[in-house]
């Protein structure tokens, strides 16, 4: 509750300094709006940016479980099989690489305007994340349980589930934690290239008509948005994974 209050009383300060600074300055509207107009300008909105709100988050979740799988299995293909290993590092490295607002457009032209090109750039940008910190935590299990099991004369796929992928499950929970925070970003990227509904696409329908504030209000929208979803993930996994390390909360 102290770290709620210290956060929520910063944020009034700062939220005070923008509009006092925005009326001492006199900066015009379509520039910079005030907090208050831009509270004001979502509560008379609040309707169209519920429903884009919606849209966002619904391409947010399915490309967070569609992202995650895919680095799941990854992670444990490659975990189980070396030359898995050898053929899916470089897809994990053009993944981290290459960057996504290169390919958006070539997205929205092989899936369309719809739901489908938002999930997948979703899913990519999710997907390394995943990929990289559970493939991280197979690979660093303790070495003396895998002889162990080997000298007992268990084999890969018996030591990998009862073994590896418990003493990995922090890692992945590491993982999906970093994957919640990115999830809006190819979301919005994806709605900005091509859409005709979402937070993103307002933005853009905003921008282009100078409606600043609807801009900001649409951006508050999705900070509330990414920042609830974000909290409850981590407490999910805070509840089924109570060993697994937490995010800091001083």
């Amino acid at each position: 509750m102290a770290v709620i209050g210290r956060t929520l009383a910063i944020t009034l300060i700062l939220l005070g300094l923008w509009e006092a600074a925005v009326r001492l300055m006199a900066i015009p509207a379509y520039i910079l709006p005030g907090p208050l107009r831009i509270a004001v300008t979502g509560w008379n909105n609040a309707a169209i940016l519920a429903h884009n709100g919606a849209i966002t988050l619904g391409e947010m979740l399915l490309g967070l479980v569609c992202g995650s799988a895919l680095g799941i299995a990854c992670a444990l293909a490659m975990a189980a099989s070396p030359l898995a290993r050898r053929a899916m590092r470089p897809v994990l490295l053009v993944a981290q690489a290459l960057p996504v607002f290169a390919i958006a457009p070539l997205l929205v032209i092989w899936f369309g305007f719809g739901l489908a090109s938002k999930i997948v750039m979703a899913s990519l940008i999710i997907f390394f994340p995943v990929a990289s910190a559970f493939h991280d935590g197979l690979a660093r299990t303790e070495q003396g349980l895998v002889d162990l099991a080997r000298l007992g004369g268990v084999g890969t796929f018996k030591t990998l589930r009862y073994i590896r992928i418990p003493a990995a499950l922090p890692a992945l929970a590491s993982g999906l934690r970093v994957a919640t925070a990115v999830a809006p970003i190819g979301a919005v990227v994806g709605e900005w290239v091509g859409a005709s509904a979402g937070l993103g696409y307002l933005m853009i329908y905003s921008n282009a008509r100078m409606q600043t504030d609807m801009v900001f209000a649409a951006l508050a929208i999705l900070l509330a948005v990414a920042l609830t979803l974000f909290t409850l993930v981590d407490r999910g996994l805070t509840r089924l994974l109570p060993w697994a390390p937490e995010t800091a909360e001083s």
